[in-house]
């Protein structure tokens, strides 16, 4: 084999640990914001279900619908809290 055979194999094999580097990472970024969307909605469910349970002795309620799930859902917790004061201040 000369040299230019080996540079040419060396190459091939920088391409391809390349291309599964690329995909790899176009395969885990979508998971990674599926996995943090769903941490947010469990721990906003968590926070949404306490806020009505403690709540409860002041009259604060907060709907489980559509758009607080989606604010929940993206927020989280601080999604939660604003949600509470967005009741609480009667908005």
């Amino acid at each position: 084999m000369d040299m230019s055979t080996e540079i040419g194999i060396l190459l091939a094999y920088a391409l391809g640990i390349f291309t599964l580097y690329v995909v790899g990472y176009m395969f885990l970024v979508p998971i990674k914001i599926l996995l943090r969307l769903v941490i947010n909605s469990i721990a906003g469910a968590v926070s949404i279900v306490v806020i009505n349970w403690v709540g409860s002795y002041w009259g604060l309620h907060i709907s489980l619908n559509i758009l607080s799930a989606v604010i929940v859902g993206v927020l989280g917790v601080p999604g939660a809290v604003l949600l509470a004061v967005y009741h609480y201040l009667g908005l």
